[in-house]
């Protein structure tokens, strides 16, 4: 039984085990909003193990603390900043502190977010307002004051070499419409926004990319567990095309392909990283059902031709 349960981890850990050279950042440093947990401390991680160093921000002294010593103890630069997305006064301090410390920034990942189920009709003005201000207001906050330092590696289109890089972390929840979820929704969707106009803007004058990243529902994380993810999986197994979470290790795999020479010429763009679940509808029929009914509408092609009745010539 403990060979075979060794055998298991030991294959999940190879799965697991990164497509990319470790230092395919090398001399890089990222600044990652929300990046003491959850798909950010991930999205930290792996920057930080394929060689940038990385200043994480959050809101929680004792969350960036534990992170800050996780990274630190994979042998990765890191340092904790605390603050708030939604204060510029936050974000400035942060970005400046950040560069003081490493004497560039070169990538920045808007991780920070909020999100809780409410039906819209008891959805207050407040907590629509709270979720817009953190996702929204607070992505372009971090993108606005990362601008000086982000443009340093690149003067224009004129200018061959790679400016910064902006990952913001969107979702899929606007795409169709999500249940009991308006103003997360709403957030991400100005999120989207942001990233296609910057990244129209600010690729043709500074060579910056602005691409985002929009998980489906991701294991083992705070927004899944909030948001019931599991039990919505289960009730749609007919459904989903490939009926499992997601993993915050599939995330920071696309974070860390838009920040390698591989995405350097992707701008503009929210990359998908939820297994084709946005895809998913209800079943109207089961397969048996649409075989069935198939061999009876060519059984009756074959009793009734196809054409012009030989009256009508």
């Amino acid at each position: 039984m403990k060979r075979a349960w060794d055998s298991y981890h030991r294959m999940r850990w190879l799965e697991m085990e990164s497509p990319f050279k470790g230092d395919i950042l090398r001399g890089k440093v990222a600044v990652v909003s929300g990046g003491g947990s959850g798909i950010g401390y991930e999205i930290s991680a792996q920057l930080g193990k394929h060689g940038a160093s990385v200043a994480v921000m959050g809101r929680r002294r004792h969350v960036l603390d534990a992170a800050v010593s996780a990274l630190r103890s994979q042998g990765i630069q890191a340092i904790g900043l605390q603050g708030d997305v939604r204060k510029q006064d936050d974000a400035v301090r942060i970005l400046e502190c950040a560069f003081k410390k490493f004497g560039r920034i070169d990538i920045l990942v808007n991780a920070a977010a909020g999100n809780f189920l409410v039906p819209a009709e008891n959805l207050s003005p407040n907590g629509f307002r709270t979720v817009i201000d953190i996702d929204s207001v607070g992505t372009f906050i971090m993108c606005r004051e990362a601008l000086k330092y982000l443009k340093k590696g690149g003067q224009g289109r004129d200018n061959p070499s790679t400016g910064g890089l902006i990952i913001n972390i969107s979702a899929t929840l606007h795409y169709t419409a999500t249940w009991y979820q308006i103003h997360a929704s709403a957030a991400k969707a100005a999120v989207d926004s942001i990233t296609r106009s910057l990244a129209l803007e600010w690729g043709a004058d500074y060579n910056i990319r602005v691409n985002g990243i929009a998980p489906g529902p991701i294991d083992d994380t705070a927004g899944a567990s909030k948001l019931g993810a599991g039990e919505i999986m289960t009730k749609s197994r007919e459904n989903v095309p490939l009926f499992k979470l997601g993993e915050k290790w599939d995330i920071a795999m696309a974070a860390l392909y838009l920040a390698s020479d591989a995405g350097k010429f992707i701008n503009g763009t929210t990359l998908v990283v939820d297994g084709g679940i946005w895809l998913s509808s209800p079943r109207q029929l089961s397969k048996e059902a649409v075989s069935q009914l198939s061999r009876a509408v060519e059984q009756r092609s074959k009793q009734t031709p196809i054409g012009i009745p030989k009256s009508k010539l």
